[in-house]
């Protein structure tokens, strides 16, 4: 009735195996009753009730109270549109709560309860491995946030680029805060405008300047905040981005006494780009 590959994307849609089968047996079938639809599809009939109804919920469904109850499929573009409403009204309740919750005496408590407890933490328990691209943005994001004077960053030539296309927001607040953004990175061509981007907002140095002022460039990608804290890529861009793998740190041993040493040494031997 329907193909392996049209089940799966509407799995993806958030729509469990009984509502996939029971959607696809009525667009076959346009309107049905609950028992047509059971034996159609091989949905239990005990189930049929409550699967129904919640597709109507979910806006794939309109339910027809006549004698008996019909169900008739919602056209499939029709329903994708009530799909992403849905989602948006779903998204915007959930941000006003968080944002709501962020000025609340429970969030305070939180807070309170975090920075007592994260001080009986080992250095060596503040660290750990990121998966993915993603947990590596976010990382960073929150990294960004929580900077007070410095946010060191050494990047790629297609990094820079993801600092402007991905970061760029986070990166304005800590400056605008005060905090001192410098940027490691090869200048090239392909990434010019990207550095021309990030000059309001950091001081930005050409990892190409170190060529013959060291053995080897290095080439990666490195985040330092105020000292206290880092993350380092363990992957090259040729990593499928859901592959990527990157390790992380709070101790401070390592961020300042390594991370930020190495920085400052490659900081202080290279030049600033022609921009």
């Amino acid at each position: 009735m329907i193909s392996r590959k049209a089940m799966d994307a509407l799995k993806m849609l958030g729509l469990n195996l009984y509502e996939r089968k029971l959607y696809a047996a009525l667009l076959a079938r346009g309107a049905a009753t609950a028992g047509e639809l059971a034996e159609l599809s091989n949905v239990p009939r005990s189930r049929t009730y409550d699967v129904l109804e919640s597709l109507a919920e979910k806006g794939f469904v309109i339910i027809q109270h006549s004698k008996p109850i019909k169900y008739v499929a919602v056209e499939p573009e029709e329903a994708l549109e009530r799909v992403k409403a849905r989602l948006h009204e779903e998204l915007k309740e959930m941000v006003s709560r968080i944002e709501e919750f962020k000025t609340s005496d429970a969030f305070v408590e939180l807070k309170n309860l975090y920075s007592k407890g994260v001080s009986l933490v080992e250095p060596a328990d503040l660290t750990g491995s990121l998966k993915g691209r993603y947990a590596l943005y976010q990382r960073f994001e929150n990294m960004a946030k929580s900077a007070e004077k410095t946010l060191d960053i050494i990047t790629t030539e297609e990094g820079l680029k993801e600092l402007v296309n991905v970061h760029s927001g986070v990166l304005q607040k800590a400056a605008d805060k005060g905090v001192r953004i410098r940027i490691l990175a090869p200048i090239t061509p392909n990434n010019v405008k990207a550095a021309e981007m990030l000059k309001g907002v950091a001081e930005i140095k050409d990892l190409n300047t170190l060529q013959g002022k060291m053995p080897k460039i290095p080439y990666g990608k490195m985040f330092i905040a105020d000292g206290k804290g880092a993350i380092m890529t363990l992957s090259g861009e040729d990593t499928h981005p859901s592959q990527e793998v990157s390790l992380w740190t709070g101790s401070e041993h390592f961020a300042r006494n390594f991370a930020h040493s190495v920085f400052e040494i490659l900081w202080n031997h290279a030049e600033e780009p022609e921009l």
